[in-house]
C-alpha cells in the first residue's frame, strides 16, 4: 500500500468546495483544511506508485481551483503506540 500526502494550494473562494470534491476522488483516503504552507492536505491510499501518480496527476489536477500541489511519499507509519514499544524493548 502507497500512501501520501498531498498539499494543495488553492483558489480563496474554491477552498470549502475543492475540499469535499477532493473527497470524492478515487483513492483519497481522507481531507483536511489546514493553516500554514497550504489550504488543503489530501491523505492519498492507494496499491502501486502508478495509481498514486495518476491520482495526483489527473484526478486531483483536474479540480479546478487548484493552483499547486507538493506531494510528500510516506516510507513508514509510526504510532504511539508504536513509539511506546519501542522504548520498551530492553527495559524489562
Amino acid at each position: 500500500m502507497v500512501h501520501a500526502f498531498v498539499l494543495i494550494d488553492a483558489v480563496p473562494h474554491r477552498v470549502s468546495s475543492l475540499a469535499t470534491e477532493l473527497a470524492d476522488v478515487d483513492g483519497v483516503a481522507e481531507v483536511y483544511s489546514v493553516a500554514g504552507h497550504a489550504d488543503l492536505v489530501a491523505v492519498i491510499r492507494v496499491g502501486r506508485h502508478e495509481d498514486l501518480a495518476e491520482v495526483v496527476t489527473e484526478r486531483i489536477h483536474s479540480l479546478e481551483g487548484i493552483t499547486d500541489t507538493r506531494t510528500l511519499i510516506a516510507f513508514r507509519a509510526y504510532s504511539r503506540r508504536d513509539l511506546e514499544a519501542m522504548w520498551e524493548i530492553g527495559s524489562e
